[in-house]
């Protein structure tokens, strides 16, 4: 259970350090917080309480919980929605945490390389040239 909980630690802190290293509030500290307390309360549910408990009551009150954590970073601000990559990226990274928990190793690892590239490809130039193409045709009443 060590192993686990310290892997997904380890992979949250990865997904974190790609957010940071580009100046992101939501770094190596809350990413590898999300995912450890996933992975510690996925640990717990499925080691708690009487053989007949369902174990995934508390992992989808974790897939809850982070979520009203997620909303929390969501704002608006002068006619922009901000916050909204770094509420899914927690989010899936407590999918990383809980994915551990449960022993699938290749799932959490997969997931987290995953989560990292969907942040990294935003700072791809011809990424950033297409959204700025579609951000230009967009009009001034963008309520999608």
């Amino acid at each position: 259970m060590a192993a686990r909980a310290l892997l997904a630690t380890l992979l949250g802190a990865f997904i974190g350090w790609e957010r940071e290293r580009h100046g992101n509030d939501a770094g190596v500290r809350t990413y590898a917080a999300v995912a450890l307390g996933a992975c510690v309360f996925g640990l717990v549910s499925s080691h708690a309480g009487p053989a007949s408990a369902d174990p995934t009551r508390i992992a989808a009150n974790v897939v809850t919980g982070v979520g009203f954590l997620g909303a929390g970073v969501i704002l608006r601000d002068r006619g922009r929605t901000v916050g909204l990559t770094t509420a899914a990226t927690l989010w899936s990274t407590a999918g990383v945490g809980l994915a551990l928990a449960f022993g699938m190793y290749v799932l959490g690892t997969l997931s987290a390389v995953i989560i990292a590239g969907l942040l990294a490809v935003h700072h791809v130039p011809r990424w950033r040239g297409r959204r700025g193409e579609r951000a230009s045709g967009r009009t001034a009443d963008h309520r999608n």
